[in-house]
């Protein structure tokens, strides 16, 4: 019994240990080496839901700083006049539950009770928690499709942190999804 308590917290921290997802996707018949300004497609910064919990000045400006660091990184320049990419950023949070179930059984009785019958038990447990995407889209500025889209996942925490600390998750999240983006 003591075993499959313990489990419950282990499944929690193992699922807070978790590292961020990172997907991709991208038009491969493109020249992403041809790319080398980029301009924000306004609005720049896209939350669902529109939630001022989540939706936030500060956020957004954190993230803008994040993204333009992270294009100069790859080579990118913010555009002074056309640009050749345009930029957008989602920030998606979502509910989720997640349901653990343990049980266990065993068999009762003594050699002084002719009946030996089951023992089951069963615990189940559901938890509910919010998961923010942070996804960056890149247009070719010349026709406005789609080229480039990179995404990371995060399981946000109920701690409350500090403006430092959400700068920093943001940079290593932006830094993350923008890894994947081509080299040039």
């Amino acid at each position: 019994m003591l075993r499959q308590l313990l489990l419950i917290p282990a499944l929690l921290l193992l699922a807070a240990c978790q590292s961020q997802t990172v997907q991709r996707d991208f038009d491969p018949t493109r020249d992403f080496s041809a790319y080398r300004t980029w301009s924000w497609m306004e609005p720049a910064v896209q939350f669902r839901p529109t939630d001022p919990r989540i939706q936030s000045g500060l956020t957004e400006q954190r993230i803008r700083e994040a993204v333009g660091e992270q294009l100069d990184q790859h080579g990118l320049r913010p555009a002074s006049g056309a640009a050749d990419l345009q930029v957008r950023v989602w920030l998606i949070v979502d509910n989720r539950t997640q349901q653990f179930s343990s049980g266990g059984g065993g068999y009762w009785g003594s050699p002084w009770n002719p009946y030996w019958g089951p023992s089951i038990y069963a615990d189940n447990r559901i938890i509910e928690y919010q998961v923010a995407t942070l996804q960056i889209d890149l247009h070719d500025a010349r026709d406005g499709k789609l080229v480039w889209r990179g995404s990371a996942e995060q399981t946000l925490s109920d701690r409350q942190l500090s403006p430092a600390e959400r700068a920093s998750r943001i940079r290593q999240i932006v830094t993350r999804v923008l890894a994947q983006y081509p080299m040039r």
